[in-house]
C-alpha cells in the first residue's frame, strides 16, 4: 500500500466512521440531540470534501495507485451505509430507501468486480447519473443528519426529497450498468 496523501485522506474517512455513528448515540446529558446533529453532520460532510480532495491529489500529485483506486470506493460506500442504518434508527429514513441506495452499492460493486475478470471494467466505468446519484445522497445526508429548520429551510423535508431523488437515480443508474453489462453476460451463457 503506497502511504501518499490521497490514500491517508481515505484512511481518515474510514477512521470518521465510528467517530461520526459515535457521536449520534452520546448521551443527551453530555450532548444535546441537535448538538450531536451538528457534529456528525459537519464529520459527514468533512467525508464527503476528503472524498473529492483524495481523487483530486492523486490525479493532481500523480499519486494514483490500485490500492487507492480499490480503497476509495469502499471507503465511501462504509460513511453512506453507516449515515444510512443511522438515519434509518433515527426515524429519519425510510428503510426501503436505505435498502434501495446500498443494495445497489452491493450490485453495482459484484458488477464491476465480475466485469473486470472478464477484460470488460471500462463497460462499467462511472457516468454521468451515477455522478448525480452520489450528489444527490451527499447533499441528502447532511439535510437529514441536521434535521432541524435552518432558518426558512426545512431541512427534514428538503433532505427527504432529495434523498428519495437519490433513491430514483440509484435505480436508473442500477438499470444502465445492468443493460451496459448485458451483451457480456450474454456472451458467457
Amino acid at each position: 500500500m503506497p502511504l501518499n496523501i490521497p490514500n491517508l485522506l481515505t484512511w481518515l474517512r474510514i477512521l470518521l466512521i465510528p467517530l461520526f455513528v459515535a457521536i449520534l448515540y452520546v448521551p443527551g446529558e453530555w450532548v444535546s440531540e441537535q448538538t450531536a446533529n451538528v457534529i456528525a453532520m459537519a464529520i459527514f460532510i468533512v467525508a464527503a470534501i476528503t472524498d473529492w480532495l483524495d481523487g483530486y491529489l492523486a490525479r493532481k500529485l500523480d499519486q494514483q495507485s490500485d490500492f487507492g483506486a480499490f480503497l476509495d470506493p469502499v471507503a465511501d460506500k462504509l460513511m453512506v451505509a453507516a449515515a444510512l442504518m443511522v438515519l434509518v434508527e433515527f426515524d429519519r429514513l425510510n428503510a426501503v430507501v436505505a435498502f434501495i441506495i446500498v443494495g445497489r452499492e452491493i450490485t453495482i460493486s459484484a458488477l464491476r468486480e465480475w466485469m473486470a475478470k472478464v477484460g470488460e471494467s471500462g463497460s462499467v466505468a462511472v457516468s454521468f447519473v451515477g455522478k448525480l446519484k452520489t450528489a444527490a445522497q451527499m447533499t441528502a445526508i447532511p439535510f437529514l443528519l441536521y434535521y432541524n429548520p435552518l432558518g426558512p429551510i426545512d431541512c427534514r423535508v428538503v433532505g427527504t426529497w432529495l434523498i428519495w431523488l437519490a433513491a430514483i437515480l440509484t435505480l436508473w443508474s442500477m438499470i444502465y450498468y445492468l443493460r451496459m453489462a448485458l451483451p457480456r453476460a450474454k456472451l458467457d451463457s
